[in-house]
């Protein structure tokens, strides 16, 4: 792939993997994405998981064309990017490795004392001077990593963005960018969104043609969306004026009092989305809870508690900072109903939650009056901003 007339995309494709680090579905697979920038002398920006350690230095000789690299940038210590350094540093042995101190203090622990190399410690505002190229090197500190650092090319207006902007599948998935970035974002960076915003303020007066992410597609037309996303996620802030219901049910008697309350907020006018977090990708549900202005938890109570997939959910959604939004509370419960009072507990310690007046509570099943209260819940929850 052919970036630039002079940068080029050396990455790799795993269409194989399944989950990624463990937690995340991935059924369209990963991109772990490298790029070399060619001039008078040679830049490679980062490397690749170690299981495509040769095809990717497969890629490098390629591009290359018998010359030798003379710098490589590594912007981010994760496995997923730097695990083929010690086999690229084997083959290339007098490339100069450019990144943060922080870094090379992980490169120890991560590939051993005994690796030798030439390094180039990089700081806030550092500049590499490739020819025509000139790179300015911006620190990132805990997006996502604390070592992280992101490269723009003053030359070609090219922002290398590490860990952001980045989303889950490859450039050949036919989802829509914005819901698997906002899955990939929310899951991966999300809980830093203090840093994010701090890194878009850097880079705000920068012109920005193209964003080379480590994961996925290399941006072009949208990104201008893209950091207006960005924003919206790393503030906090709705992205949809609507309603996530989140529910679980055991005998489908909690599934009916939601679906009722979907139709009575659509006759509404509202936006609705429901997610069994029992059964849908988790981190899918977690996306659906930042994307949206209001969600209703609606929980089976079980041994006092709250059911095992809800406790799970929202358990993430507090891991990440989860906060600016409205509230509505389901519980059901065949002899003592105790799961609204647990749900609540949890989410308290977000900040700027707004819950509903009116909490709902299924004694087994619908009955009339419960039927009422969900009425009640729709109003408040379309009345409210």
């Amino acid at each position: 792939m052919i970036v630039t007339r002079d940068v080029v995309y050396t990455g790799v494709k795993d269409y194989g993997i399944r989950q990624f680090e463990g937690q995340y579905s991935v059924p369209d697979g990963m991109m772990y994405n490298s790029y070399v920038i060619l001039d008078d002398k040679i830049a490679v920006v980062d490397t690749v998981d170690i299981h495509f350690s040769y095809e990717w230095l497969d890629n490098i000789r390629r591009v290359l064309d018998g010359r030798k690299p003379d710098y490589l940038i590594v912007q981010h210590m994760e496995p997923d990017h730097s695990a083929s350094l010690r086999l690229f540093l084997k083959e290339y042995p007098d490339t100069v490795v450019v990144s943060s101190s922080i870094s090379f203090a992980m490169i120890k622990n991560f590939y051993g004392s005994e690796l030798q190399y030439s390094t180039l410690p990089v700081t806030e505002g550092s500049t590499l001077l490739l020819g025509s190229h000139v790179l300015r090197f911006i620190t990132a500190n805990m997006v996502h990593w604390p070592e992280v650092i992101v490269t723009y090319d003053m030359t070609s207006e090219i922002l290398f963005s590490a860990d952001a902007f980045g989303k889950f599948g490859t450039d050949e998935s036919t989802e829509n960018w914005k819901d698997e970035a906002r899955r990939y974002y929310i899951g991966i960076v999300g809980k830093y969104g203090d840093q994010v915003q701090t890194l878009l303020k850097k880079v705000s007066d920068f012109e920005i043609n193209t964003i080379c992410p480590l994961h996925g597609p290399v941006l072009t037309d949208t990104i201008v969306n893209a950091i207006e996303l960005y924003d919206i996620w790393s503030s906090y802030r709705a992205e949809t004026d609507g309603v996530l219901i989140a529910y679980n049910s055991v005998y489908g008697n909690t599934k009916k009092a939601v679906m009722m309350l979907a139709d009575m907020l659509e006759n509404k006018g509202c936006t609705v989305v429901v997610d069994d977090v029992a059964s849908k990708d988790i981190s899918a549900c977690v996306s659906d809870a930042f994307r949206f202005s209001k969600t209703v938890f609606a929980a089976t109570t079980v041994d006092a508690g709250v059911f095992p997939a809800m406790k799970d959910f929202i358990n993430r959604l507090t891991d990440h900072n989860y906060k600016n939004r409205v509230v509505g509370l389901i519980e059901n419960g065949s002899w003592i109903p105790a799961a609204a009072g647990n749900m609540r507990s949890m989410l308290e310690i977000c900040e700027n939650i707004s819950f509903c007046d009116t909490t709902v509570k299924i004694l087994s099943s619908l009955s009339l009056e419960s039927t009422v209260q969900l009425e009640k819940l729709a109003e408040e929850l379309c009345a409210s901003k």
